[in-house]
């Protein structure tokens, strides 16, 4: 009976969980006989996981059953692979960021150079081109561009420097006579006693004439440094904008290779626009310039005012140049001239500053900027206004080129529609045919004539 026992028992090998039959309490491992079938799991201890005798759920599938491998389950407090690279992503995009911040802030004076220069080889490039189209070298064609450049500045600044130094001395010379004729006025008019000893005196003592004089002697060493860099940025200006001038076939080329041809052509047309516009502008504004100066020479000949070309020279580029408040900056120095001269004369120059420009805005500049930088008066100001918000004087100066040629480019691939006839757009005033037949009829009584119909009513 045991050995029967025992050969069932290995039959069945102990795979599938707990037989049929096996009585409560069996052991594993237990062979002795069970108290008989029974209709489920044996209740008994708990089988250990994985140990591979301890029965299942029921299903056979449990994780000690037949001694099979238990499936791997993750670790809740283990770190997930990903996490490390993507906090080096993160570290690397910030230290890139920073660093591309910090070099933008320290090369904005050489961006801005280079922005300078690139209008400035857009400005000559027209002249430097027909120069080339004869036979002459691009190279020696821009060097000769920028030689008469050279010496027109030059001339026009020792002009202005010599002007200013003799009328500074005329001034200074004078100085006590304009005081006296001051004070005598003062005197005659409010009834004061005021005398130019003590003015004088008063002045030479004063403590913020003193602390001036102490702030201008420590502040040399500054100033010298200013009149480098400013040489050393005209320099820098002066070498990109001839590198743009005379290698501008190149550079287009250049440009051009990294890009498809579709793409190619537009690049081009673009940057034909913005010559066109640019050289447009400065050649526009010299002409302007030149119309404006003749004029205010004129006048200051006319008024007997002291170094009357020199003026007209500087009327004409500053208030052409410096855009919106030019003519008011312009005006300043032959009014204080005039002055010294006679205060009427003064009056008289600033009449004829305001009547000139108002004549410029509304005549002489639409019909000069018709054809070369066709843009309205209302889009030039605030386009100047923004270029000085975000590029201080630079932004002043190139603002009207950038906005004319952005216009035109803008202008060659907006589709336009043709507009309705509405007195909206057409500027005609509108019509109301109620009161137009209002008129009508009071014109009709007045004219003793009955209304159409009245018969009928009658």
């Amino acid at each position: 009976m045991g050995e029967t026992c025992r050969v069932a028992a290995t039959d069945d090998d102990l795979p599938h969980g707990p037989a049929a039959g096996s009585g409560p309490g069996r052991a594993p491992g237990d062979t002795g006989p069970g108290p008989g079938p029974g209709p489920g799991p044996a209740p008994g201890p708990d089988p250990v996981p994985g140990d591979g005798t301890g029965g299942g759920d029921g299903d056979g599938a449990g994780a000690g059953g037949g001694g099979g491998i238990p499936a791997p389950s993750a670790d809740p407090g283990r770190m997930p692979r990903w996490f490390p690279r993507a906090v080096l992503l993160v570290f690397a995009a910030y230290a890139v960021f920073q660093l591309a911040t910090w070099a933008f802030h320290a090369l904005t004076g050489l961006l801005l150079n280079v922005l300078i220069a690139f209008f400035l080889g857009l400005a000559i490039e027209p002249a430097v081109d027909r120069m080339a189209a004869r036979g002459v070298r691009r190279g020696f064609a821009t060097a000769s561009v920028f030689l008469g450049i050279l010496v027109a500045v030059a001339g026009f600044v020792t002009l202005l420097g010599s002007m200013l130094a003799g009328q500074i001395i005329t001034m200074v010379e004078n100085f006590p006579q304009y005081l006296d004729s001051v004070i005598r006025w003062s005197n005659e008019s409010f009834n004061t006693s005021l005398s130019r000893l003590e003015i004088q005196d008063s002045l030479l003592k004063s403590d913020w004439l003193q602390r001036y004089v102490q702030n201008s002697a420590g502040g040399v060493l500054d100033i010298s440094a200013q009149v480098l860099g400013g040489l050393f940025t005209t320099l820098t200006v002066v070498l990109f904008s001839f590198y743009f001038a005379a290698d501008g076939p190149r550079l287009r080329r250049a440009l051009c290779s990294v890009l498809p041809p579709t793409r190619q052509t537009e690049v081009l047309r673009a940057w034909d626009i913005a010559v066109a516009k640019t050289g447009g502008y400065l050649y526009s504004r010299g002409l302007m310039a030149l119309i404006s100066g003749f004029a205010h020479y004129v006048l200051l000949e006319i008024l007997g005012v002291p170094y009357a070309p020199a003026l007209a020279v500087w009327v004409g580029l500053v208030s052409q140049f410096i855009p919106t408040i030019g003519t008011y900056l312009a005006g300043a120095l032959p009014m204080l001239l005039a002055f010294t001269v006679n205060p009427w004369y003064a009056l008289w120059v600033l009449g004829f500053v305001v009547v000139y420009q108002q004549f410029e805005n509304y005549i002489l500049q639409p019909r000069i900027t018709a054809r070369t930088v066709d843009i309205h008066p209302a889009v030039a100001f605030g386009s100047v206004v923004a270029g000085t918000a975000l590029l201080g004087a630079v932004g002043a100066l190139i603002a009207i080129p950038a906005t004319a040629t952005l216009q035109a480019f803008l202008g060659a691939y907006v589709k336009r529609y043709d507009v309705a006839d509405h007195p909206g757009v057409s500027g005609r005033p509108r019509r109301n045919p109620g009161a137009s037949a209002l008129a009508r009829a009071r014109r009709v009584l007045r004219s003793g004539r009955r209304l159409p119909g009245a018969d009928r009513d009658a």
